[in-house]
């Protein structure tokens, strides 16, 4: 009776009703669709659930009587990602162990494969939960549904689309080695990582700004609305083509390079930005990464006490109410890179101030926890925080660590890590913290006075390596023509 029950055909509108509900155990409802092969009447069956770790979906599965038609889709229930996300998978030939990870592909992603030059756009392939296995499969298999009627108009075509497909079969039964990219500007899709917490030698993980071409893919209006444009007319009129300088007293900055010197974090704030500071604060205008509303940029120059030159930077947007800040280094490269290693182990060290740049690596060797650079971009915020934000950030990216797919042995290892990560802030143990930066952008406050009383804190330098400048495009970079035009002009003031 209970399974006639949760199969019963119901209309579209109460499943609608159904799934938006906050309910943790939403039920299975099915409602009558068409088919679009024998245009008979099948199944369509719905399923409101959230992958732990993940995110909210909907599952729909239609099955026709008739003629054995049948598919299924994911749609995500929850909201948009204010990133997107490029996961790239390295497949060497042989490895047929890779093709069974599992992979969330949202209704916005793109798929490549660039040594074939193939690319599934997010039209061709809807929302689905398959294995990489079962995306190359689905794509072969659609190529060739139509190739009977292609031979009939265009043969050629036809010969050169049979060609690529033994090519891609050769892909997806692991005779060649390629690189699987799933590009999604929602940041809803994923690869599994089956190393997680450790990280996957194969799988490279990124994560960029939209476009005002992508926000307008996904529905965000690209053209602000009259009232809005009112709203920031004077403003604009204002700052057209310059910026606005806000000069600031001393107090503030005194204020703020003692409260960073003594690691106070709650003083931070309020000394770097309620109070003044010497340095002029700029207003330009600016676009909303969120909704691509026209909006306004504060910045401002300071130097940190025992670290160097930084520019801070504040948006806000008064349409969407977004908000975002950032801390940019100043001045020029430096030569070498740093290493910062912290002793922690007691609550004073929790609270110490650390600044950590997008090019900055981190890591627990206590826990085999190593975060690649970029992982987590900019941040400001302090030891505890930081250890706060990995654990989130893990529940976010490997999505399928404690779902219904993974074995025991995986999901005890995952239970295990998370009680680890979880005793560091409670300090049973002492444990070490590594940030390892190529380009010396990242920063640990000490706790004394003078940074060579601090023995838990230690600053170490060293050369980069040709793969490290390479990785941040300092190996191109030829400043012959600028030394040229530079000592030129000194050799005119001279003579």
């Amino acid at each position: 009776m209970e399974a006639n029950n949760r199969d019963q055909i119901v209309d579209v509108g109460s499943v609608v009703e159904a799934v938006s509900a906050e309910a943790g155990d939403a039920p299975l409802y099915a409602i009558e669709s068409l088919c679009m092969r024998c245009h008979q009447n099948g199944t369509t069956r719905f399923l409101f659930t959230s992958i732990p770790n993940f995110r909210k979906i909907l599952l729909s599965a239609f099955e026709c009587p008739h003629c054995g038609e049948r598919n299924n889709e994911v749609q995500f229930a929850g909201e948009i990602q204010p990133r997107g996300c490029c996961y790239s998978l390295e497949i060497p030939a042989g490895e047929q162990k890779m093709f069974n990870r599992q992979v969330v592909k949202s209704e916005s992603a793109t798929i490549k494969i660039p040594e074939l030059e193939f690319e599934i756009p997010p039209e061709a392939q809807r929302g689905s939960l398959s294995m990489v296995e079962g995306i190359l499969m689905r794509a072969a298999d659609e190529l060739q549904a139509l190739q009977e009627e292609r031979r009939k108009v265009a043969p050629e075509t036809a010969d050169a689309i049979d060609q690529f497909l033994v090519k891609l079969r050769a892909c997806a039964t692991a005779e060649s080695s390629f690189t699987f990219i799933i590009d999604d500007p929602a940041g809803n899709s994923y690869i599994e990582n089956p190393f997680a917490p450790s990280s996957d030698p194969s799988l490279t993980i990124k994560f960029y700004d939209r476009t005002p071409e992508q926000q307008a893919l996904l529905g965000y209006s690209t053209q602000n609305e009259g009232t809005r444009d009112e709203v920031l007319e004077s403003g604009e009129a204002a700052a057209s083509g310059r910026t606005r300088r806000q000069p600031h007293g001393s107090v503030g900055a005194a204020a703020g390079q003692r409260a960073i010197a003594q690691s106070n974090s709650a003083e931070i704030a309020d000394a770097l930005f309620r109070y003044s500071a010497p340095e002029e604060v700029m207003t330009f205008p600016s676009t909303c990464g969120t909704c691509t509303a026209k909006c306004e940029t504060r910045m401002f120059v300071t130097n940190i006490p025992y670290f160097q030159e930084v520019i801070v930077m504040a948006s806000t947007c008064d349409a969407c109410g977004y908000r975002n800040s950032e801390l940019k280094p100043g001045g020029r490269i430096p030569e070498k890179g740093k290493k910062i290693t912290l002793y922690v182990k007691n609550i004073k060290d929790l609270s110490r101030d650390v600044i950590k740049s997008d090019t900055a690596s981190v890591q627990v060797p206590e826990l085999d926890l190593e975060l690649a650079s970029g992982t987590m971009g900019g941040l400001v915020t302090t030891v505890e925080g930081l250890i706060t934000q990995i654990s989130e950030s893990l529940k976010n990216v490997h999505g399928f660590s404690l779902g219904d797919s993974l074995d025991e042995h995986k999901r005890s290892k995952w239970l295990d890590f998370q009680a680890r990560l979880n005793k560091l802030l409670s300090l049973e143990e002492a444990w070490t913290l590594i940030l390892d930066d190529a380009l010396a952008n990242s920063f640990v406050a000490p706790a004394t006075d003078d940074l060579k009383d601090d023995h838990q804190l230690t600053f170490e330098e060293y050369e980069r390596s040709w793969e490290q400048n390479e990785e941040l495009g300092l190996n191109d970079i030829d400043t012959s023509s600028a030394d040229a035009a530079y000592e030129s002009t000194n050799t005119t003031k001279i003579e």
